[in-house]
């Protein structure tokens, strides 16, 4: 049996608008810093800041990233830094990956999500300080890199659809180490690929209930404004200070989170014990 999603308040509150667009531009700057679509930020915002439930917080976060993947793709273009035909490649895997991730969002338990969302976040922060990336290289095409460019778009949009996150914090390091691509390549077409993933689990998401249009378009809104902030950074930083700290700051959501789910579930089991 799923627990149910926490309801969203019919007005939302000045302090409740406040929050999503902070959350907003946390995720934004990531966004276009680091490739992704920033829901590996704003997912643990919403669950600590908001208190939404896991189910809610990455149905939210999966909505808000259709606009910044839309800004931060557009940035990486103008600059030369995506590669169309991969992007493409990726975004037709996802989009089928997706619907099997927000079914998978939909129907399993929040204590799997959330602890699922938990190994993901530490994963992710191991790749971040172990590997630097590196800032030459393109994608090579045949056959089998299509092929392989595919079956990571589903793996994309599984991620996407069930934490709510674009993927690309594993398609980065993956069109890196994989296909050869630049790291600054790596994230302009991640962030391509991530736009029609991000809007088809959007629209599952909005038929099962899961996510409140505005929260996303307010999250979205703001992300989009910021991610031309992170995208300049990126071009300026060098890629062992950003994966140095992106994995610290993963690193530390990871932990606060586990404390999170250990104290929730310790008061869910002295509950039942009274």
């Amino acid at each position: 049996m799923t627990s149910p999603t926490a309801p969203a308040p019919d007005r939302p509150t000045a302090r409740h608008i406040l929050l999503l667009v902070l959350v907003g531009v946390i995720g934004g700057v990531f966004s276009g810093a680091l490739g992704v679509g920033g829901g590996i930020v704003m997912v643990p915002l919403l669950l600590v800041l908001l208190r939404f439930d896991q189910r809610r917080a990455a149905a939210t976060s999966l909505a808000a990233i259709v606009l910044s993947s839309i800004s931060g793709a557009a940035t990486y273009t103008v600059a030369g830094h995506t590669d169309v035909i991969a992007g493409l490649l990726l975004g037709a895997g996802g989009v089928a990956g997706t619907l099997v991730g927000t079914r998978l969002l939909k129907v399993l338990p929040i204590a799997v999500l959330r602890w699922g969302f938990i190994a993901l976040l530490v994963v992710i922060a191991l790749r971040m300080l172990l590997i630097v990336p590196d800032r030459g290289g393109d994608i090579e095409f045949g056959v089998a890199t299509a092929i392989g460019l595919v079956a990571s778009g589903v793996v994309m949009g599984v991620l996407a659809g069930m934490f709510g996150i674009g993927g690309g914090v594993l398609i980065v390091p993956l069109l890196v180490a994989v296909f050869g691509a630049s790291d600054l390549l790596a994230k302009g077409t991640s962030l391509l690929a991530m736009i029609p993933i991000s809007i088809a689990g959007s629209i599952a998401n909005v038929r099962n209930t899961l996510v409140r249009p505005l929260d996303g378009f307010v999250i979205g809104g703001t992300a989009l404004l910021a991610s031309l902030g992170g995208a300049a950074l990126a071009f300026v930083m060098p890629p062992w200070l950003s994966s140095l700290l992106f994995g610290i700051f993963v690193a530390a959501t990871a932990i606060q989170l586990t404390i999170r789910a250990v104290s929730q579930h310790r008061a869910a089991r002295s509950g039942d014990a009274t």
